[in-house]
């Protein structure tokens, strides 16, 4: 016996679908640029936060990429094995982690610089038009950080 179909319960009417299947295939864009700095995506993404501002805590590098402090020490143990991190205890609290950029970690930013053009021409999308997709995918993810 089959179900009717319900337009509202269709997989590629759903706009959960579409933001994650988009995620998988950016994330297989960035891959292979990545690789060439030897980083995987979540490492990319802490290390634009530290280059952004050096010196900063795992509570704020967590709060940046909205996620939990715990679930980033295996990733942030990693980038100082590769030695483009250093991670020390606070001084004034030792239960806070602070995270310094290495001379290798200030240089991968110099050669991580060709990525974004990358993923720009990857996207076929005027800087423009991407800029203000980007503008409201925050919007949206501001409502539903409100409603969680």
């Amino acid at each position: 016996m089959s179900i009717q179909p319900c337009k509202e319960l269709m997989l590629d009417n759903q706009l959960c679908f579409a933001l994650y299947s988009t995620s998988l295939l950016m994330t297989k864009v960035y891959k292979p640029l990545l690789q060439e700095l030897g980083l995987t995506y979540p490492q990319y993404l802490a290390m634009m936060v530290l280059w952004e501002g050096d010196g900063i805590t795992v509570g704020e590098i967590s709060s940046r990429l909205l996620t939990d402090p715990g679930s980033l020490t295996p990733l942030l143990k990693r980038l100082e094995a590769e030695g483009l991190i250093t991670r020390t205890r606070s001084a004034k609290d030792e239960r806070v982690v602070e995270l310094r950029l290495t001379e290798q970690g200030r240089a991968l930013h110099e050669r991580a610089k060709t990525v974004p053009a990358c993923i720009l021409a990857a996207t076929e999308l005027a800087p423009e038009q991407l800029g203000r997709l980007r503008d409201e995918l925050v919007a949206l993810r501001g409502n539903l950080d409100k409603a969680v």
